[in-house]
């Protein structure tokens, strides 16, 4: 078969990184002449490959399965709140905001799944038991489910992502110098989704809350007028909830667990996407396809918390398929390991508290900065200066 003749099935983009990549001594399959592997290259599989190697049963969707999540989930936070208001102590709040925040995240997780529609085949079952999930951690369910539905088309490209997208170098020199402390800075980062719901990314505008933002189409408006609308409910329990056991039982009781799971929120969302040992392609233009951009996404093991979060952390195929139940992930990354080679990335391995991820997360803040103005695939880059212009400005 001649070149010309190979070449037919790849659009131009395509061509670009395959001749660019064979430049540099790299076939167009990510593997390389000299034993290299190329991430930005062009996969030799097809999305209904991976598709084709999933047993059909992982695509079925059990609302009892996923109702039983629900309610030992929320069996857990009442049962946590009663012990922890009960003894009212000191050395046990600690505790308790650790595993009262942890479910919060691990209630948003199936909330997650109800605006996925892996939770189940009925919309109504779908919007009720998300409304009631988010609501309660103050998370605008259909807000969000939009926005978030608008990060899976489109994950892995520049401009048209939703979740921890790649600031451009111009963008990023246009911030002042506090803007980008809190962006890169560990521990701003992670506190910065309830920001991101009322003004979105740096680069961005709308929220999630209004109705008429360009984050939504018209016919969402209700939607989303009926997710804030539950939203100013669930606040106004809070504010009445307050009257009767004080602000500072309610701030011990709910406030602070409310930050841990917006902490265990960003930081999870954050390294499925950042922080591989090497860096990964975003896209922009015709480069970018729905299979390429879900391949730069990185599954995580979390130790112990892997069952009790619902196993987010096999998010390559949750990325690929995010109508396959969230019970059902494992079962499907093993069966689709073979297809995808070398483009999944095997998650390191987690002793019972993933303390290496730590390390991670605030190793890719300090290198992961911003990404070139032009150019169809490019890897983010360094401001060598960013930290020390912010201590010098402290000084």
């Amino acid at each position: 078969m001649s070149k010309g003749s190979r070449d037919l099935g790849l659009n131009e983009g395509e061509k670009k990184v395959k001749n660019d990549a064979q430049a540099n001594g790299k076939q167009s399959n990510g593997e390389a002449l000299n034993g290299l592997f190329n991430p930005a290259a062009p996969p030799p599989f097809r999305i209904n490959d991976i598709r084709a190697a999933i047993p059909k049963h992982c695509w079925v969707k059990d609302p009892w399965n996923s109702l039983s999540f629900v309610f030992k989930d929320a069996a857990a936070v009442a049962v946590f709140a009663a012990i922890a208001a009960y003894f009212d102590s000191w050395a046990l709040w600690p505790l308790y905001w650790v595993a009262q925040g942890t479910m919060f995240w691990a209630m948003f997780v199936l909330g997650h799944d109800c605006g996925h529609g892996s939770f189940s085949d009925s919309s109504t079952l779908n919007s009720v038991v998300g409304h009631v999930l988010h609501s309660f951690i103050l998370v605008p369910y259909h807000g969000w489910r939009i926005s978030h539905r608008t990060h899976h088309q489109n994950h892995g490209h520049v401009e048209n992502d939703e979740s921890w997208v790649p600031m451009s170098e111009s963008l990023y020199k246009s911030l002042d110098s506090m803007t980008r402390m809190l962006r890169y800075k560990i521990p701003f980062p992670i506190f910065a989704y309830p920001v991101y719901l009322w003004r979105r990314s740096p680069g961005k505008h709308g929220s999630h809350f209004n109705p008429y933002s360009d984050l939504f189409a018209p016919n969402e408006r209700l939607d989303v007028i009926t997710s804030t609308t539950c939203w100013v409910i669930m606040v106004a329990l809070l504010v009445y909830s307050a009257t009767i056991i004080g602000p500072l039982n309610l701030l011990k009781l709910y406030g602070v667990p409310y930050l841990i799971f917006v902490m265990w929120l960003d930081a999870v969302t954050y390294l499925h996407h950042h922080g591989h040992d090497e860096k990964l392609p975003w896209y922009r233009g015709k480069e970018w396809s729905y299979l390429r951009g879900g391949l730069t996404t990185i599954d995580r093991d979390y130790g112990m918390f892997n069952s009790i979060h619902h196993d987010i952390g096999t998010h390559v195929i949750h990325h690929l398929f995010p109508q396959i139940p969230h019970y059902h992930l494992r079962e499907a990354t093993r069966a689709a390991k073979p297809v995808l080679g070398k483009y999944y990335r095997e998650p390191s391995k987690s002793g019972p508290i993933p303390v290496h991820l730590f390390k991670i997360l605030a190793s890719s803040m300090a290198r992961d900065h911003y990404v070139k103005d032009d150019g169809e695939v490019v890897f983010y880059q360094t401001d060598p200066d960013l930290f020390t212009a912010l201590t010098k400005k402290s000084l």
